[in-house]
């Protein structure tokens, strides 16, 4: 398909409709990266500003996502991340015929922040453990998250999440075969340049943040999570 000049309808918004056409032509399928801008740019005989023009509108839409870095692709189908009683990131991806991934970017013992030991229901400055993930659908990050668990309940529990890539199972092996999920809390804000790196984002899109508590059997508060979720790629879904 070619753009025309005298159609009363201006460049950038032709391209637009072009590229939109061929998407839903399987032209270009979920997930092919598209083609520059420079090569867009030569392809309809325009300068790259238009071709920007023409992407954006297409991101705007929700048909293209861009990766700092890396271009810009075609979206995928997006994530239903269930939110209930019983939160478990393995088993939610799963159930989406998704495959699941847990890696520890970090872990440290720490004081109790006011935060977090409200959060607990513990001292401030009370030693906890602090671990940092990531948590992959497919391949592909899509949730960065901070865990809180109480000392000396969890002392172990970094070395169990790096061998089993899972929280749940890790706080299982630490003898808690069932816990829930108390309140969650969710709130959209856009990401810091650290928030963008981690999650492979842009800057000007929104991300999902969920601050979670759980409790073991008796009620007791054993972790506080923070979660920022890519919005381009999960939508939460709370569920009673």
């Amino acid at each position: 398909m070619e753009i025309t000049r005298e159609a009363g309808l201006s460049v950038w918004r032709q391209i637009q409709q072009i590229i939109e056409i061929e998407i839903r032509e399987k032209l270009y399928v979920p997930g092919t990266r598209l083609p520059t801008e420079a090569d867009l740019a030569k392809r309809f005989q325009v300068n790259r500003h238009t071709v920007r023009r023409a992407l954006s509108r297409l991101e705007e839409r929700g048909l293209l996502r861009t990766e700092q870095g890396r271009g810009t692709f075609v979206q995928e189908a997006v994530i239903d991340y269930k939110v209930a009683s019983r939160t478990r990131f393995s088993e939610n991806l799963t159930k989406q015929h998704r495959a699941p991934n847990r890696t520890l970017l970090a872990a440290m013992d720490m004081p109790a922040p006011t935060e977090v030991a409200r959060a607990l229901r513990i001292r401030r400055g009370a030693p906890i453990v602090y671990l940092l993930t990531t948590g992959e659908a497919d391949g592909r990050r899509i949730s960065v998250s901070a865990h809180y668990f109480p000392k000396p309940r969890f002392d172990g529990i970094a070395e169990l999440v790096a061998e089993t890539r899972s929280i749940s199972t890790a706080i299982k092996r630490l003898g808690i075969d069932e816990f829930t999920r108390e309140t969650t809390r969710v709130l959209a804000r856009m990401p810091t340049t650290e928030d963008a790196r981690q999650l492979e984002m842009p800057r000007n899109r929104p991300m999902l943040v969920t601050e979670g508590i759980n409790v073991d059997a008796n009620g007791t508060r054993i972790e506080f999570s923070v979660s920022r979720f890519c919005s381009d790629w999960v939508q939460i879904v709370v569920e009673p």
